[in-house]
């Protein structure tokens, strides 16, 4: 079944309250592929991406999730550029992780190093505040406690509306919101990839918003013969629009943030927000995983 928002296709997939505001529409756009091989430098041609991300916010996108390290700071900037001042759109930006060259990505949880890159973050996103600041990864060689107390000050301080985690198990949530309210959490999750069922139920049960990364992943699945093609060609649909369909209804608090550098895959992904699969697709797609 197709929902009908034809103009703004991402709003079919229903709101999510996150932060004081209306909150956003549940379909997201993520960032990362918007810059150069190996998440470093800038894109092949920025005109283009900052056309995708204009595109995205017509079709009903609202929330955006990007990173320092994406670039680095080249998709904060494009962002910026884009979509400032940001009229109904949610930004939300990580911080954490150093990106010496192309691919490599180290965890830094140094809670001098968190507050400077938040200060930056404000600077190229031109903002007062962040709506939703995430710690990129936990610094195991620093305490979670001392990373999660700066991100409580920083919203104390007023820099940031909204805190998240990416990667972290329930046991790291839970010791986290002890120090801060968790709104999101944003851990890789796709048909092929359910290791974080687990946190994923924590935070169904809890109202925490889940974004999970690589969200349309679904490998031999959806090439020819695989269950994911075969239920996109039966139905009419593209193998990511099932992807996403299943992550939309397999949680209320799911708020995938596909990427792409591509208007039309955009507008493909976009349409996602609007379908139901059908019991028997979704029992199919649950079977597999």
């Amino acid at each position: 079944m197709v929902s009908a928002h034809l103009e703004t296709p991402a709003a079919a997939a229903g709101r999510f309250p996150l932060g004081d505001g209306p909150g956003v529409h549940r379909l997201g756009y993520g960032t990362l592929q918007l810059t150069g091989p190996g998440v470093w430098g800038p894109p092949a041609d920025p005109p283009a991406a900052v056309a995708v991300l204009r595109r995205a916010a017509d079709l009903g996108v609202e929330l955006f999730d990007t990173a320092d390290a994406y670039g680095p700071e080249v998709a904060e900037n494009l962002v910026r550029e884009a979509l400032y001042p940001y009229d109904g759109i949610t930004v939300a930006t990580k911080a954490g992780q150093l990106r010496p060259g192309p691919g490599e990505w180290h965890p830094c949880g140094r809670p001098e190093y968190l507050r400077q890159q938040c200060e930056l973050s404000l600077r190229r996103l031109g903002v007062e505040r962040i709506d939703l600041f995430q710690l990129h990864r936990i610094d195991p060689t620093v305490p979670a406690a001392e990373q999660f107390g700066v991100l409580a000050a920083l919203q104390t301080e007023g820099k940031i509306a909204a805190v998240g985690l990416s990667e972290v198990s329930v046991e790291q949530i839970e010791q986290a919101r002890q120090v801060v309210d968790v709104a999101t959490v944003q851990n890789r999750y796709n048909l092929v990839d359910r290791a974080s069922d687990a946190v994923l139920r924590y935070c169904t049960e809890q109202g925490i918003g889940f974004l999970p990364w690589f969200p349309i992943g679904s490998g031999a699945l959806a090439e020819p013969g695989g269950v994911v093609a075969e239920i996109a060609g039966a139905r009419g649909l593209s193998t990511a629009q099932v992807a996403l369909a299943w992550l939309l209804q397999r949680s209320s608090v799911m708020l995938p943030i596909p990427g792409t550098s591509s208007i039309s895959h955009l507008e493909d992904n976009c349409r996602a927000a609007g379908l139901e699969l059908d019991l028997e697709a979704v029992a199919l797609l649950d079977a597999v995983g």
